[in-house]
């Protein structure tokens, strides 16, 4: 016997039990953002390396150690996307949906990156990515978290922190980061292998070092926001009055720089302790020079990008998943002629009632056989048609969930009566 092939190392499977979680979590997700007005847009899973590199930054630990990058046939040099911000802004450049025009768009799907695999880290992950371009002002951060913030209320999340910093513009954080370097040159000793090595390409990123040994160095660095202009500050502190005035708390967080290049100005990230070390579910901010960076004109732009993964494991520590519906019905045919009239009757129940979630047995089998597989199912009542039944134009209903007794059921009423239980439980 052949060996049986295995899934690749930090790619799962998302088991047919498991996809109702991932439906609710995307429709609800999908229904707050067609509510303020944001349309979907659809890349590539595959992009151009140069496309990352020049976006992330190539002394990222992304572009240097975690993308699926390969040679194609032509000889290009092709990378499996890791984040959906940079794919977006090319899309919006060549499809000329950018200058001199403000958008809303919103994205969602696989993203890769060849990571140690654990709880809530995967190296095929799913995102859901939002993205704005051509607003400046600080309206525009304040809408992106309040939708985070509606997202986690209608999805029932609870026990989240909202962390907020301010990065400034990239000529503040020039001046800022000198001083950082040479603060750090004077704590050579305390510093670990990686921000040794961040230390000139990317001293920023080591303040946001999770080594605990590295904590007093970290705690004690120079602060950006001391080297802030009077418009950086302004645009945060209006930020801030706009979350005070519609009341989601947050955090302020110093030493919260992300993890990409583009970064300026608004930073935030939503986390949680109950995930373990991958606390962080939902991340975003401000990215006004991107798209000048990809060869745009200069263009206002933020976002941010939620992992589903690990919004899917928080709401599997809730009792939602029992409470999603499952099938409205499941229809048993005991008998030849039962079976043939079976089928035609479903196809017409069907055609009538659109939204109606019906399951017809196929395979055969015995009643009790068949009753099994209609409750494993879900499925809240079982339709059984006998020949008993053909011969009176009649069915049963029986409530699977504990709702009273098996009925007997005109089949000239059964439409009707399966109308009326769609509407009474939704």
């Amino acid at each position: 016997m052949a060996k049986q092939i295995q899934a690749i190392r930090g790619m799962k499977d998302i088991l047919p039990q498991q996809t109702p979680l991932w439906q609710f979590l995307e429709d609800r997700v999908r229904s707050v953002l067609s509510r303020y007005g944001y349309a979907e847009i659809r890349m590539p899973i595959v992009e151009m390396t140069e496309l990352f590199k020049r976006s992330i930054g190539e002394v990222t630990d992304i572009v240097e150690k975690e993308m699926y990058t390969f040679a194609d046939r032509n000889g290009d040099s092709l990378t499996l996307r890791p984040e959906g911000t940079a794919g977006c802004v090319r899309a919006g450049l060549e499809n000329g949906l950018i200058f001199n025009q403000t958008q809303r768009l919103w994205y969602q799907g696989p993203m890769f990156r060849h990571e140690r695999p654990q709880k809530g880290r995967y190296r095929q992950f799913h995102q859901i990515g939002v993205e704005t371009f051509g607003l400046a002002g600080p309206d525009i951060d304040l809408e992106l978290i309040l939708i985070t913030a509606r997202i986690w209320q209608e999805l029932g999340l609870q026990g989240l922190e909202l962390q907020l910093n301010t990065l400034g513009t990239a000529e503040e954080r020039g001046q800022y980061r000198d001083q950082l370097i040479a603060y750090f040159k004077g704590h050579m000793d305390e510093l670990d292998e990686d921000s040794l090595r961040r230390l000139e390409s990317n001293p920023l990123r080591i303040l946001d070092s999770k080594n605990p040994k590295m904590a007093a160095v970290v705690e004690n660095a120079p602060s950006l926001m001391e080297h802030l202009g009077e418009t950086s500050l302004r645009h945060f502190e209006v930020l801030r009055e706009g979350l005070d005035a519609a009341g989601v708390s947050y955090v302020l967080n110093p030493r919260l720089v992300r993890g990409l290049d583009y970064y300026s100005r608004t930073v935030f990230e939503w986390v949680t302790d109950s995930l373990g070390a991958q606390g962080t579910i939902c991340a975003g901010g401000r990215y006004d020079g991107l798209v000048d960076q990809l060869g745009g004109k200069p263009t206002a732009a933020v976002g941010f990008a939620m992992g589903l993964e690990r919004v899917i494991a928080m709401l599997e520590s809730t009792d939602l998943a029992e409470q999603l519906p499952g099938p409205d019905v499941y229809l048993v045919m005991m008998g030849e002629s039962a079976a043939r009239e079976g089928v035609i009757l479903a196809e017409q129940l069907r055609s009538a009632l659109p939204a109606l979630r019906l399951i017809c047995h196929c395979g055969g089998g015995g009643f009790k056989n068949q009753l099994k597989k209609a409750d494993k199912s879900r499925a809240r009542y079982a339709l059984i048609l006998g020949e008993d039944e053909v011969a009176r134009k009649e069915i049963g209903l029986k409530p699977l969930r504990g709702e009273g007794d098996q009925q007997q059921i005109a089949l000239s009423q059964l439409e009707a009566r399966l109308a009326e239980m769609i509407v009474r439980h939704g």
